[in-house]
């Protein structure tokens, strides 16, 4: 593992959203939806896609989560990404979504 020092994590833009709108996405190379959250503010609605599809796009939608905002956009197929859903993954391969344990703001920085 490569350290880091406190400047560099605070350069990571990790902000909170509302997922408002899901869509499957079967043109992916794996399982996957299209998302679209609301981070509000100066950063609005953006689009990503995840191989989030344990969950169900009734679940997924009204959820808060932790985007990462900075990282250059990525095309993925015909679809371009322009976030970061940040999420673990256990040891059967299952993606775990890392959420606010509370109601935030949208828009606020993870510290």
């Amino acid at each position: 593992m490569k350290n880091i020092d406190f400047q560099d994590f605070l350069s990571v833009e990790l902000r909170s959203g509302t997922i408002i709108d899901v869509q499957d996405f079967p043109e992916a190379r794996n399982p996957a939806y299209r998302i679209w959250v609301d981070f509000w503010k100066e950063f609005g609605i953006k689009k990503t896609s995840a191989q989030v599809t344990n969950y169900s796009k009734e679940e997924l939608l009204g959820k808060q989560i932790i985007g990462v905002l900075n990282f250059p956009p990525k095309q993925v197929g015909k679809f371009m990404s322009e976030f970061l859903l940040t999420a673990f993954v256990d040891e059967k391969g299952t993606a775990i979504l890392a959420v606010p344990d509370s109601k935030i703001d949208n828009w606020e920085k993870l510290v």
